[in-house]
């Protein structure tokens, strides 16, 4: 009898093939599609309500933010936001600050959502200066004039610039967010700008496309504006071999029926494993950085675009928070807590620290009777015990005592998570030696929603 010419399970094991590097494709693109999503919105799509104007151009939110502003998730109340874009294919842009009397910082993220560089309170300090924004394939001469270079490993890159808002004074904030100015470096220069990179073909967001197979499509289109990072030489190669070459013309609709489905499955998998990676993360230590501290990390990368895209590194801004109460539980609003922090529990920060509230699965503000969505060392009127402690209120009902009423943190009866941010940590938060005090269910109040 003949031997086949084919193993029968050769076909199988070919589509095993193909379902692991499609896992290992979602794994190495969670965050750039993530942030294609924000990136469309705000630069592309002009009929979008967040749109900002296009790429080049500094849109300030000015106010602190509300249960109706939907533009990112986990936003804070903190420092309002300013949002910018950058296309450099044609040439750099300069970004230029003046004195700022306050803590801010404008953190340059490409693609992949990794930092280029920042500047800032802390890193360039408070006076005025003008840096250089440059592309992966700009080898030009840097002006004399110029403060200091930020060079980003993709064309595209963004700002989610933030500036604290000090004692409720907006018109004092918006001054200083007007401040800030983006040029073109021949504009800086006063030299005829070059010739303007060809017009890219951005795919429509849809959303329900993106959860399934169309989450390649994006992917390969974001990877023609990615050059091929050394780190990311043999991943990139995998991908290339099941058509995510980054040409931008991978087509998931042209898939046949068994190719689809070791990509469904392979899209599955990844998207598990990143549910379960989320669910025992409590703090941000590792999760946002430079590409010196990112490389090849590509499930932290993921984590910090699922757990608060754009949030910044432990140095700058350390993030921490309760997935679960202290009986293990996850919290809901219905049930109340209160967080007791001693003296030496308190964050120690440069700048401020605070705690503000999320609603899930959508990890947006909470709308409550005092429009209080955050609490911190900022907020008038705190109670502090005798030894220099605090006790935070979390529930969904007003406390009848009245110094847990002054340090209520409202929250929706239903599921919610709190997020604790430090501004310029002292040595432990940075080094990730700091522990936050449980989130103690109060006694009485029911059990889990």
């Amino acid at each position: 009898m003949t031997e086949p010419t084919t193993r029968p399970d050769a076909a199988t094991s070919d589509l095993e093939r193909v379902r692991s590097v499609a896992a290992e494709a979602h794994r190495f693109g969670y965050a750039m599609v993530e942030n294609y999503r924000t990136l469309h919105a705000q630069a592309v799509d002009p009929a979008d309500p967040r749109y900002v104007g296009g790429f080049g151009v500094y849109r300030h939110y000015s106010e602190p933010f509300t249960p109706q502003n939907t533009d990112i998730v986990t936003p804070n109340n903190d420092t309002p936001y300013s949002w910018l874009w950058l296309d450099l294919r044609t040439e750099p842009w300069v970004i230029t600050v003046p004195a700022v009397d306050r803590y801010y910082i404008v953190p340059v993220h490409d693609l992949y959502t990794v930092y280029a560089g920042y500047v800032g309170s802390r890193t360039t300090g408070s006076g005025p200066g003008s840096y250089l924004v440059t592309g992966p394939g700009w080898d030009g001469t840097v002006p004399d004039s110029i403060t200091g270079v930020i060079r980003a490993s993709t064309d595209i890159v963004g700002s989610l610039t933030r500036t604290a808002l000090v004692d409720h004074d907006v018109e004092g904030l918006k001054a200083v967010q007007h401040s800030y100015s983006v040029q073109p470096l021949s504009t800086y220069q006063q030299t005829p700008p070059p010739p303007l990179a060809p017009a890219v073909e951005w795919p429509a967001w849809d959303e329900q496309a993106a959860s399934g197979l169309g989450f390649y499509d994006y992917l390969d289109h974001l990877l023609s504006l990615a050059p091929v990072l050394d780190e990311d030489r043999e991943v990139r190669g995998r991908m290339a071999t099941v058509g995510l070459d980054g040409t931008g013309r991978f087509a998931s609709p042209a898939l046949d029926e068994g190719t689809a489905s070791a990509f469904a499955a392979g899209l599955q998998d990844s998207q598990r494993s990143l549910d379960e990676q989320a669910e025992h993360m409590t703090t941000s230590i590792g999760i946002f950085g430079t590409r010196e501290e990112m490389a090849g990390r590509y499930d932290a990368r993921n984590q910090g675009a699922k757990k608060g895209l754009y949030g910044l590194p432990p140095a700058e801004a350390w993030y921490g928070g309760w997935v679960v109460d202290a009986e293990g539980n996850h919290p809901v609003g219905s049930r109340g807590y209160t967080i007791h922090f001693s003296a030496d529990e308190l964050p120690k920060a440069q700048f401020f620290w605070s705690a503000t509230l999320y609603t899930l699965p959508e990890r947006l503000l909470s709308a409550n009777p005092i429009d209080r969505y955050s609490i911190g060392d900022r907020t008038p009127g705190l109670r502090y015990g005798d030894d220099g402690s605090l006790t935070i209120t979390v529930s969904h009902d007003a406390p009848h005592d009245e110094a847990a009423r002054a340090n209520w943190l409202p929250a929706p009866s239903g599921p919610f998570t709190v997020i604790i941010r430090a501004y310029g940590g002292d040595e432990r938060i940075v080094e990730g030696r700091y522990t936050l005090p449980p989130l103690t269910p109060v006694p009485g109040e029911g059990g889990e929603g």
